[in-house]
């Protein structure tokens, strides 16, 4: 059976219904993920849930080890991911509680952040034109639908530094670019998850919109954490709905991302990478 992880985002710091729970303390070769994963059964099915920013929101986008927390949910044997995150709307039809299921991302966090497993002496090049798993994304949006919740399936995410917001004159260029939504994380997970062959897709929560709107100065802080409460609300019961028509085989190319990928001679590999990314590298790599 296909193991379903779940990334919660601002304001999911737990799914509420998880039998024969356990927490589970992992650790990776790249440090410490955020929490404790939150391993256990939901409708009938294994799933395993991860507070990217810590139960509490203790920790910043910038600072988030989006390696350790992906790299765990691997160890754990996981096969999907559904990450769920609040964002900014960048699309005037795009509106404060809708959902979006970005196909698209572009990065603005200048590398910031570590956002790749092959590194130190192995290198990989991996395909990521189609950056999140089309089949995960039909789910994610049918399952929406049939609670009439507003779905945009397909669209770009901008992915920003943080974790200050951003100017107007940012704002307004990102729009200029076409983007549909901006948030500050999943970027770096869907690429990661890529490199790790786990199908990966967003549900992209829209609390507000950037600073680019006209309404924006009205816009409070108690009227953005009413909207996040509600769509945490509302991303809870998509989420049971993916994880009861989520098939058990998927006919995508996300599993064998790595068979061609990995441009190092196998011989030159160092023997502590080939021992840390076994997971990972382990049928490619002996």
């Amino acid at each position: 059976m296909a193991k379903i992880g779940i990334i919660g985002g601002s304001g999911l710091y737990e799914i509420e219904g998880i039998k024969r729970l356990k927490f589970v303390s992992i650790t990776t070769p790249f440090g410490s993920p955020s929490d404790k994963y939150i391993s256990g059964e939901l409708e009938g099915k294994e799933v395993v849930f991860l507070p990217r920013h810590g139960k509490g929101h203790k920790i910043n986008p910038s600072e988030i080890n989006y390696r350790a927390n992906i790299f765990g949910m691997k160890k754990l044997g996981v096969e999907r991911i559904i990450s769920i995150s609040a964002c900014g709307s960048l699309k005037e039809e795009i509106v404060p509680l809708d959902f979006v299921i970005p196909d698209q991302f572009v990065d603005r966090t200048n590398q910031a952040r570590a956002m790749t497993f092959f590194e130190k002496g192995i290198v990989a090049h991996i395909g990521f034109a189609e950056p999140v798993c089309a089949q995960v994304c039909k789910v994610l949006y049918d399952s929406g639908r049939k609670f009439n919740f507003k779905m945009h399936l397909g669209g770009t995410y901008l992915n920003m530094e943080g974790p200050a917001f951003s100017t107007r004159a940012e704002s307004n260029l990102y729009r200029a670019w076409g983007m549909s939504i901006i948030g500050m994380t999943n970027m770096l997970e869907a690429k990661l998850s890529r490199e790790a062959e786990i199908c990966y897709a967003t549900l992209a929560a829209v609390t507000d919109y950037d600073c680019w709107y006209h309404g924006h100065d009205s816009v409070t802080v108690e009227m953005i954490i009413a909207n996040l409460t509600q769509n945490v609300a509302n991303a809870k019961k998509i989420i049971r709905e993916v994880i009861l028509n989520l098939p058990e085989d998927l006919d995508c190319k996300c599993r064998n991302t790595l068979k061609h990928a990995i441009a190092t001679n196998k011989d030159l590999i160092p023997a502590k990478i080939k021992k840390d990314l076994k997971i990972i590298i382990g049928k490619y790599v002996k």
